[in-house]
């Protein structure tokens, strides 16, 4: 009879490790998630801004009809590009907790652990997601008083944070890489202020790339923000559209997450010196 082939050894390593890396990710991640539950004040607070977002700069301009939305009103344009900016304002800070941790010892805990450096970035960039979650869950539930035709279909409801968590990581690994270079939270205060609104309205979150000039469209085209706004205003209201393709823009946010991933992971370790 014949026996079947035995496993290499080398195939069981790389399934370990591969289990080994993505529990360690977690686990980073859950520590974070730890610090949002013991604190859901800062969840009321960060609802104000989008609150104002839909229901002062929504209404007003939905009035005054002066911007291009095609078939869905301007309110319904607007609100994707709300969820997508609560979420980069929450991220854009996060190197801020990184120097925390140094100042209190907590990094140097984490540079003692075998815990791999990209697993303990993507970490980091992952509890950022679900705090991105958590002003989706916001948007929405602001969205729905404001009469936004929203999609409630599982499969859309699933890409809408699906997509928020990407972007989420994204920024907040683009704020630990800032972070490790800056070094002190006053300069990442300032900084991170100066990244915020360029990333905003360089992005088509408030009104559609065909409105900007051509030397903006250079720079929304390279701007991660936009291709979460495409993809979210697809998933999100009843006649959105991708302009990209949902593909392309998930595409484009997990090649910018790899990104940052890779050069985090090499300039975490700096933070601590």
């Amino acid at each position: 009879m014949l026996s079947a082939p035995a496993a290499r050894p080398g195939v069981w390593a790389n399934a370990g490790a591969a289990v080994q890396f993505f529990g360690d990710t977690l686990t980073i991640a859950e520590a974070d998630w730890r610090k949002l539950r013991h604190d859901p004040v800062e969840l009321l607070v960060r609802a104000v801004q989008p609150a104002l977002w839909l229901v002062v700069f929504g209404q007003v301009f939905g009035h005054i009809r002066g911007i291009p939305t095609g078939a869905i009103s301007y309110r319904d344009f607007l609100t994707p590009g709300v969820l997508a900016q609560s979420g980069l304002f929450v991220a854009i800070f996060y190197g801020i907790s990184a120097i925390w941790e140094r100042d209190l010892g907590v990094l140097q805990k984490y540079m003692a652990s075998p815990v791999s450096r990209v697993a303990l970035v993507l970490g980091k960039g992952l509890s950022a997601g679900v705090r991105g979650v958590s002003q989706g869950v916001i948007v929405f539930l602001l969205s729905i008083l404001l009469g936004v035709d929203l999609r409630f279909e599982l499969g859309a409801m699933v890409g809408v944070f699906a997509a928020v968590v990407l972007a989420s990581a994204v920024f907040a690994t683009l704020s630990l890489i800032v972070s490790c270079l800056v070094k002190t939270r006053e300069r990442m205060m300032g900084i991170g202020q100066v990244l915020t609104m360029p990333l905003f309205f360089a992005s088509n979150a408030i009104y559609p790339v065909d409105l900007m000039p051509g030397w903006l469209r250079v720079i929304s085209a390279i701007n991660p923000l936009t291709y979460q706004v495409d993809a979210l205003r697809a998933l999100m209201i009843q006649g959105g559209t991708s302009v990209h393709g949902l593909g392309v823009d998930f595409a484009v946010l997990a090649g910018f997450l790899a990104l940052f991933v890779a050069i985090g992971s090499r300039l975490y370790p700096s933070l601590v010196a």
